[in-house]
């Protein structure tokens, strides 16, 4: 069969459908986050406490992806099943936080929160790999713009105002299924799908000994040191800009959510000239804004504002580019494995900077907070030059 392309129906049918899935699938991530301030009023949490809320989920994450990729379980239940699983599991365990309604609870539901999730992104981003080679960091692009958006709803929900912070997280837990169900029942493996794997333990040592892996892996470790601590620490920021704070969860939401936007642009970048070149572009930009967004705090609001849209379009933009180059690297049998081997990694580096941003930020402000994050891109970005090199050479 000849390979599918953006421009044909069923491809642009499965990548709307999965998108979709992912936005509402994905909404639980940051939803303790999002009603975190009502979160420390009623539990009367301290400021470790409370990014242990957000840092738990990582660690959850990291958790569920070493044991499937330990496993190659995205590999041998077909992609779209293992999406619902992930999603049923992350919503009964978010929505859990309403019954249990204290601190140490809470922690626990939110590493079984992550930990599920980890069965949700790599084998969504593996599933439309399957219906693009052409056009594939468009399509993985708008795949990641979709996760963005779910991880910027609760703040959106949250902004509403009038609503409890348990209704919130019913709410994103009930979206959560939601897109389980779509993925599962309304979406379907592409023509490039390879059968279920046999396990083979192996197979991690033959994904890190891919030289093209290690770079991308690099290139994403930098871009992680930086993303969540952003997404977890945004409305925090915008709390202190703002008097009201339902103008800190609209602010919030916008600058998350225009990630959508830059994930699909630098996709598009990505096709026309190259993943790492796109990739490198993103980064730059993301960590420069890194550099100053934090010293505008006193600024009046529409400064931190369009510096947060700023960031917030490029911070997330890279993401699809490191996922495209390990499915184009890597054997197609073992993608799920490699794609979750990867995130693992990369979400291990998020529990450090969503730490040390409250801290750095309670001892010297918002600006050197956010400062903090710049190495990631920088790194990174020197790694995606080393790739394009690489690439360029072996043309």
């Amino acid at each position: 069969m000849e390979p599918l392309i953006a421009g044909t129906q069923p491809a642009r049918r499965e990548l709307a459908g999965l998108a979709m899935a992912m936005v509402l699938a994905m909404s639980t991530w940051f939803s303790t986050a999002a009603v975190l301030g009502s979160l420390r009023a009623d539990w009367s949490l301290s400021t470790g406490q409370a990014s242990w809320l957000t840092i738990v989920v990582q660690i959850g994450f990291v958790l569920g992806a070493v044991a499937s990729a330990s496993t190659n379980l995205a590999d041998r239940i077909p992609p779209l099943r293992l999406v619902l699983l992930g999603s049923v599991g992350a919503a009964l365990a978010n929505a859990s936080i309403v019954l249990i309604d204290g601190f140490a609870g809470a922690l626990v539901a939110r590493l079984v929160t992550g930990a599920c999730l980890a069965l949700v992104y790599p084998p969504a981003l593996k599933s439309i790999s399957t219906w693009f080679v052409e056009r594939r960091g468009f399509a993985l692009g708008a795949m990641i713009g979709a996760l963005t958006l779910g991880s910027a709803l609760p703040h959106l929900i949250n902004g509403l105002g009038g609503l409890s912070w348990r209704f919130t997280l019913l709410v994103a837990s009930g979206l959560t299924i939601l897109g389980g169900l779509l993925a599962d029942r309304l979406c379907t493996p592409g023509p490039h799908s390879t059968p279920p794997a046999p396990f083979d333990r192996h197979q991690i040592g033959h994904i890190l000994n891919n030289h093209h892996f290690r770079l991308a892996s690099i290139g994403y470790f930098g871009h992680m040191w930086e993303l969540y601590a952003m997404w977890a620490w945004i409305a925090a920021f915008y709390g202190d800009v703002f008097e009201s704070s339902r103008h800190a969860s609209f602010a919030a939401f916008a600058a998350i959510a225009s990630g959508a936007a830059g994930a699909v642009v630098a996709g598009l970048m990505s096709d026309r000239w190259s993943r790492p070149r796109a990739a490198g572009i993103a980064m730059k930009w993301s960590g420069a804004t890194a550099l100053f967004i934090g010293f505008l705090v006193d600024l009046p609001a529409i400064v931190p504002v369009i510096a947060g849209l700023v960031w917030g379009f490029w911070v997330v933009a890279d993401s699809a580019q490191f996922s495209a180059v390990v499915t184009e690297s890597c054997d197609r049998r073992y993608v799920g494995t490699a794609l979750t081997l990867q995130l693992a990694a990369g979400f291990v580096l998020t529990v450090f900077t969503i730490f040390l941003v409250p801290v750095v930020r309670d001892a010297f402000g918002w600006g050197w907070a956010f400062a903090l994050l710049v190495p990631g891109p920088v790194i990174g970005a020197v790694a995606m030059h080393r790739l394009e090199r690489d690439l360029v050479g072996a043309a």
